[in-house]
């Protein structure tokens, strides 16, 4: 197997701006296996997972629902979706 270009960045794009970034920058929202969405600060929860970046317009609280939502097939419960922690620890 070749090895890995030592410049190789992994993107990912937001599910609510539509913006690929370097994945690193992102966090991880993932629909584990018995259906509850969480956020995955590591990167390695089994499931469906979508990337949300730290942009301030990509924190609105609506339009993140809306974008897991629609990425991941599920109704995020409320409360759920705050992480502005999260955020934080990403940058």
């Amino acid at each position: 197997m070749p090895k890995r270009r030592p410049d190789h960045v992994p993107t990912r794009t937001c599910a609510v701006c539509r913006q690929a970034r370097p994945k690193r920058e992102m966090t991880r929202v993932v629909r584990t296996p018995a259906g509850e969405i969480q956020v995955d600060p590591s990167g390695r929860l089994a499931g469906r997972g979508t990337y949300v970046c730290a942009e301030p317009s990509c924190r609105d609280a609506r339009l993140r629902a809306d974008a897991v939502k629609r990425a991941l097939g599920a109704e995020p419960a409320a409360g759920t979706l705050e992480f502005e922690g999260a955020f934080d620890a990403a940058t």
